[in-house]
């Protein structure tokens, strides 16, 4: 099996199923995610890349110079590259639709690649942090986005929450927000809301 770039865990359905991509955070690996995707889409391939960088042996998509700074010709670079991955294997499994799911590390790639790219149909973005305005991109009109967070998260503050939500509104995307009470962990209302989402 040919690894289009990254270490994954793939579990193949029929050709013209939907293809869904899960993203781990900082510290995870490609097992982090695998088996909720799995349970979540019965039906579709998933697919789970490992993170190229390792960050004191953490795994993670991009590199950064401190907590909330990102390596902005690295994130550059790791957006090009999943980029391809994610259109390679979509194509590889004649997917009907491209779904991605990330959380925090794993939700921040997923989120530059739908800004740069708009490769995916539906995004569930878990505790991201986008940390910059990011560009305008005509592409994002009517693609499904729900980003889950915590009111409370010290990683991922409720005002950058905010405006990666305004941001995606005034792509024309369609944005549902799921907030909890606690901080950068993850809760069952989020992962309702997650079902909801996908299940839709």
């Amino acid at each position: 099996m040919a690894d289009h770039g990254y270490v994954h865990k793939l579990r193949a359905s029929k050709p013209g199923k939907a293809i869904l991509f899960v993203l781990h955070g900082t510290g995870g690996d490609e097992n982090q995610f695998f088996g909720f995707g799995a349970e979540l889409l019965p039906e579709a391939t998933i697919v789970s890349p490992r993170g190229d960088v390792s960050e004191h042996g953490a795994a993670r998509f991009f590199r950064r110079t401190g907590e909330g700074v990102y390596d902005m010709a690295d994130l550059a670079r790791a957006t090009d590259k999943m980029a391809s991955f994610v259109k390679a294997l979509a194509a590889e499994h004649d997917a009907s639709e491209i779904i991605g799911l990330g959380y925090s590390n794993g939700a921040n790639i997923l989120a530059n690649v739908l800004i740069e790219d708009g490769v995916f149909d539906r995004a569930v973005l878990m505790h991201p942090l986008i940390p910059f305005r990011p560009k305008d991109h005509a592409a994002l009109a009517g693609r499904k986005v729900l980003i889950t967070a915590g009111e409370r998260d010290p990683i991922c503050p409720a005002p950058l929450t905010q405006a990666l939500v305004v941001y995606f509104k005034a792509q024309n995307a369609e944005v549902d927000l799921e907030w909890h009470s606690g901080g950068h962990d993850i809760r069952q209302n989020e992962i309702a809301a997650i079902e909801r989402f996908l299940k839709a």
